[in-house]
């Protein structure tokens, strides 16, 4: 299984769109929009799973492909970097006084 990025989608697509649009070119098994997590809104890219080989053809077609009237930014999905871990404790000031920045004695 392949997974593809599709960027500089319209903000109107829907998931239907665009596994109507990857359909031509083989089997979907998946496809996934990214929302805002605050406001819900779309976020303009998203995800389609193909198998690996009808995902090389789906590229190479709907690479620049107009929809809604912006061209389509469309490769294989790379892996996130691992982030790095972030410090235990809570945060904050330290030192325990609650306070953040210098103190003065």
């Amino acid at each position: 299984m392949t997974t593809i990025y599709v960027g500089n989608l319209p903000f109107s697509a829907t998931e239907d769109e665009v596994r109507g649009l990857f359909e031509r070119h083989g089997k979907v098994e998946s496809v996934k929009l990214v929302m805002d997590r605050e406001t819900g809104r779309p976020r303009g890219f998203g995800f389609v799973d193909m198998s690996a080989s009808d995902a090389q053809t789906a590229i190479q077609q709907t690479n620049g492909f107009q929809m809604g009237g912006r061209p389509l930014r469309v490769n294989e999905a790379q892996e996130r970097p691992a982030r790095a871990p972030r410090p235990s404790g809570g945060g904050g000031g330290g030192g325990g006084s609650g306070g953040g920045g210098p103190r003065r004695w």
